[in-house]
């Protein structure tokens, strides 16, 4: 039985995407399907060496522009030097890694995953023309929001639950941002996708027994990165609702992208706007729509 895929991609001729991590794994795959559908892709990516590597096997319009989402000086930096596009595509992110800080001196995976796209959306929001796409995860179900100690300074470190806290964020952030958006009489889309379980990179960056683990789910389980990517490439590209999450159709794991429910912490208001206004002091920046 078939389902929506590249192939349905109107054409994007005209159209400009960002897309942070693109490198490798979904992000790849995401910037190689929308050049080939006619869209400018600007592959916002911090290894510049990977994506020159990336770009090269690409055919259409593409652009590699530096982005080091654990440093909050490089997304400004980024940020500067866009002068607009249709679609902003938070992709990028590292899974389960060892304790550590960002540059910033936020805890790696939620000043990676979640506050350094934070800053870059309330940078660009303005010169987002169309929506924007954030990525998350089915390990946001096992997701807690510690609004007191976000960064786990205070609590024992959990490499997995540091890491669904972040995709927790990712969502509670996109529906916020669609509440927000619609307050101020904004047309512009705030959506979510989540590509099942796919073979990716991101589960190499472990470090230890789990990778091989997930090494050997990936080639018993997973589906490729071009099907993990559809969900994305859905919410950036068809027709769709306001605030809606995509995944894969097939017990959220894997196949063709369908809209998908997300658990109820993902749908806190309150927490949501907690979350929001920390954010927004911890990273420095101010978003140019409010609150209700």
């Amino acid at each position: 039985m078939g389902g929506w895929s590249t192939a349905d991609i109107p054409d994007q001729s005209g159209r400009t995407f960002i897309v942070t991590g693109a490198t490798s794994g979904l992000g790849a795959a995401t910037a190689r399907a929308l050049a080939a559908s006619g869209a400018h892709v600007i592959m916002a990516c911090r290894n510049e060496i990977k994506a020159q590597a990336v770009a090269k096997t690409i055919a259409g319009q593409v652009q590699i522009r530096p982005l080091d989402l654990a440093d909050l000086a490089s997304v400004r930096a980024f940020a500067d030097m866009v002068e607009g596009a249709d679609v902003l595509i938070n992709n990028a992110g590292v899974m389960a890694v060892p304790k550590g800080a960002t540059i910033d001196g936020f805890e790696t995976q939620i000043g990676t995953n979640y506050l350094g796209h934070f800053a870059l959306t309330a940078l660009l929001l303005d010169r987002i023309s169309d929506r924007v796409v954030n990525l998350s995860s089915l390990t946001h179900l096992i997701g807690r929001i510690d609004l007191d100690d976000l960064n786990w300074e205070h609590r024992s470190y959990s490499r997995f639950g540091a890491y669904a806290q972040s995709k927790l964020a990712m969502l509670q952030f996109t529906f916020e941002l669609q509440r927000r958006l619609l307050a101020a009489g904004s047309p512009k889309l705030a959506l979510a996708a989540h590509p099942g379980y796919a073979a990716t990179e991101i589960s190499s960056e472990t470090q230890n027994l789990l990778e091989q683990i997930v090494g050997l789910g990936n080639r018993l389980i997973a589906q490729s990165a071009e099907m993990g990517a559809l969900p994305t490439l859905y919410a950036a590209t068809a027709e769709v609702e306001p605030g809606a999450y995509y995944g894969p159709r097939w017990l959220d794991w894997r196949g063709h992208p369908t809209r998908v429910g997300s658990n109820d912490a993902s749908k806190d208001e309150k927490t949501a706007q907690l979350l929001w206004e920390l954010a927004e002091r911890l990273t420095g920046t101010e978003f140019p729509v409010h609150a209700r």
